[in-house]
């Protein structure tokens, strides 16, 4: 008798995105399309698929509770033996954080491979088919699952930590602040009772928004700060408010590249910044330090912010 080798199986879960989008007559794109009409775009590829429509979503809008939805998701994916791989088809807007996230919370038996587009499903020029199937390609490599979750896009593939969205037409829209492959740290508590906001620096700011944060509650605060991690005498002040309140601050920089370093004095620097209680994050930056604060923050591992942010 001849054996007959089965087709893999592909999970695809459908989230919304661009990808996913039409334009409306009114002209504003809106996601639309559930997974079957995303797989009745490609060709045969020889693999079997399984879609699931999750959410149908723009990206931008996500809360820390539809991440963690779409992480369950993929965690009871993982538990599926008749699963070789899973695809998470997403909005652009937010990948590198929700990546990063399933990334944090599960320990990868098969590979997970996100994907999204730049174009509209109507778009002349729409990328997303291609980045779809380049996607599936990648979930059939079972050695993917050793590098943790991957992000397959514009014909190139990325690990998630250290994922940044650097360009907002390119179709090639992805860059990584680091090339090595993904820390497999691990933190599995749930994140969706959590609030960490992310506020932004800027030369002579005050505290305002810091005060803010605090006063609705913020369980931990990521500075999106100037250079390598440098912020203003009053930001400091801030983040010795938060430290006497056990509130964690991690410093990350609105500069796309390089590692940050506390540095720089003159009341205001990382330096200063470092000594208030902050921490820095050496590479990620601002999306992706909130998600790693939150996880660490859910599993009550801030004790461990400095190993793990360095």
């Amino acid at each position: 008798m001849i054996a007959v080798s089965k087709k893999p199986l592909v999970a695809i879960i459908a989230t919304g995105g661009t990808i996913a989008s039409e334009r409306g007559a009114n002209g504003a794109s809106l996601p639309s399309l559930g997974g079957d009409s995303l797989l009745g775009n490609l060709p045969d590829i020889g693999v079997d698929l399984k879609a699931i429509d999750l959410m149908a979503k723009d990206s931008a809008s996500l809360t820390l509770a539809d991440m963690q939805t779409i992480s369950t998701m993929v965690k009871e994916l993982l538990a599926d033996a008749s699963v070789d791989g899973i695809v998470v088809v997403h909005g652009t807007d937010a990948m590198e954080e929700t990546s990063l996230l399933v990334q944090l919370q599960n320990v990868l038996t098969k590979p997970v491979i996100f994907t999204g587009a730049q174009f509209t499903a109507d778009h002349p020029q729409a990328d997303g088919p291609a980045n779809l199937a380049a996607a599936i390609s990648a979930a059939t490599e079972r050695s993917n699952a050793e590098r943790g979750v991957l992000v397959c896009f514009g014909s190139r593939t990325y690990p998630a930590w250290g994922l940044y969205k650097y360009s907002a037409t390119d179709t090639d829209a992805f860059r990584q602040s680091r090339t090595e492959e993904n820390p497999q740290f691990h933190f599995p508590e749930n994140v969706d009772h959590l609030r960490v906001d992310i506020l932004a620096i800027y030369p002579g700011c005050d505290s305002v928004f810091v005060d803010a944060s605090l006063a609705a509650g913020a369980n931990g605060i990521v500075l999106a700060a100037l250079g390598s991690g440098n912020a203003t005498p009053a930001i400091v002040d801030a983040v010795r408010r938060c430290t006497e309140r056990r509130i964690p601050v991690v410093i990350s920089s609105r500069v796309p590249e390089g590692t940050l370093t506390a540095s720089y004095g003159g009341g205001g620097g990382g330096h200063d910044l470092d000594q208030a209680g902050a921490i820095h994050s050496a590479n990620l930056r601002p999306g992706q330090a909130r998600i790693l604060l939150a996880t660490m923050i859910a599993g009550e591992k801030t004790d461990q912010l400095q190993e793990v942010f360095g």
